[in-house]
């Protein structure tokens, strides 16, 4: 395993934002820990875990109208899988510091032959139609380049059975970089690296 440095937060984070991945909900094990942990220890920080719309564009438009008030000098955004994707243009857009969790490179491509009806994970019941106008949405919404790459720690499973940790590397590779031997995309043993999160964010260091 490979990591660097967790100064990217000259401040302590006072809003934090988290977003999840594609068929996955505020329910996830990630989202579930990250809540409890800040609950228990900063519940001095605004928590928003939003379900995201199926719409890429809809996402972001509801994203951003909900952190329009949010101050930019001391928010953050975690995102896991598409939400890394996610989380990676809210950064671009807003300027805020950002942990992804096995961030998503290539949506529009990856997602392509997910078009059509599909189940959420936590609750099999609820469904929803992945439409092929989406793909276009995230190919609009994917940001160019990284302009200030020291304000992303990417933490990246070389056991992700979804993604292409060699992918995720190679678009991160300016930013700062937990690479893990073994896990697996939904970062079974979060807990492990919570503390390395945690510290880049400031989150460690008392309200």
């Amino acid at each position: 395993m490979a990591s660097g440095g967790a100064d990217a937060c000259a401040v302590g984070v006072t809003h934090l934002l988290y977003l999840h991945g594609f068929r996955s909900s505020p329910q996830s094990f990630k989202a579930r820990r990250m809540a409890d942990w800040m609950r228990t220890h900063r519940p001095d920080v605004q928590w928003w875990c939003p379900q995201l719309p199926p719409s890429p564009q809809a996402a972001a438009e509801r994203l951003l109208d909900g952190v329009k008030d949010w101050p930019a000098d001391r928010s953050a955004v975690i995102g896991s899988s598409l939400g890394g994707f996610y989380a990676t243009v809210l950064a671009e857009r807003l300027g805020w510091p950002a942990v992804l969790i096995n961030p998503a490179v290539e949506p529009a491509r990856d997602l392509a032959r997910h078009i059509g009806e599909q189940t959420s994970w936590h609750d099999p019941q609820d469904h929803f139609f992945f439409r092929a106008e989406f793909i276009d949405e995230l190919r609009a919404l994917r940001p160019a380049a990284l302009s200030r790459p020291q304000r992303y720690l990417a933490v990246i499973a070389k056991g992700d059975e979804v993604l292409d940790w060699r992918e995720m590397q190679a678009r991160y590779a300016d930013t700062q970089i937990r690479l893990i031997d073994g896990s697996d995309h939904a970062l079974s043993d979060f807990d492990i690296h919570l503390p390395q999160i945690l510290q880049f964010l400031g989150l460690d260091r008392a309200a």
